[in-house]
């Protein structure tokens, strides 16, 4: 491994402990990652367009570029959990909302998950996604790399990968998975 590529992989790993901590201290997530080889597997296949779309507004809208992957995580790992064999084939334009990419969280919170607009659970996980987007918007920053170069790609695309899994991961504790010991 490469010092680049090893630097990207132990970024990666400090934004996804900070998102797990984040999660965990405001009760959404149990101090575990929850995940799934498919749902981590899915990214590859959504990651180009997801980034075609994000990168585009990292400019002007900065955490809403990252934010908008955990809500496409979530819309996975509700894929997943309902029919993984039919919710796999999806297409990635299949999460937009009305707007395209504008409105994918409302589409995937609302439209796919059915959770109420105004309701207790949509705000909760809209203040946790915009805490973790924020999180990690600041974590990005701290890296000092230089706007536009090929490195701030790398590392945009590895803290998207990042949010992907936390939103994977809140939508699967959020449809009652956990780990557990086994005797």
């Amino acid at each position: 491994m490469n010092i680049r590529t090893d630097y990207l992989k132990q970024f990666e790993e400090r934004v996804q402990d900070e998102l797990l901590r984040v999660c965990t201290s405001a009760g959404m997530l149990g101090g575990t990652l929850l995940a799934s080889d498919d749902i981590d597997e899915h990214w590859n296949t959504l990651a180009p367009e997801y980034m075609a779309d994000a990168v585009p507004q990292v400019k002007d809208y900065p955490t809403v570029s990252v934010a908008w992957a955990a809500y496409l995580g979530m819309g996975v790992a509700w894929g997943w959990d309902t029919d993984w064999n039919l919710c796999k084939q999806d297409t990635y334009q299949s999460y937009y909302g009305k707007q395209g990419f504008d409105n994918m969280d409302e589409h995937i919170v609302y439209d796919m998950l059915g959770l109420t607009p105004d309701g207790y659970e949509a705000r909760q996980i809209e203040t946790i996604i915009r805490r973790c987007g924020e999180t990690t918007v600041s974590l990005i920053r701290h890296e000092h790399i230089e706007p536009q170069s090929t490195m701030a790609f790398h590392v945009f695309a590895r803290a998207c990968r990042a949010m992907y899994r936390i939103g994977a991961a809140l939508e699967l504790k959020r449809l009652g998975y956990k780990f557990e010991k086994i005797n």
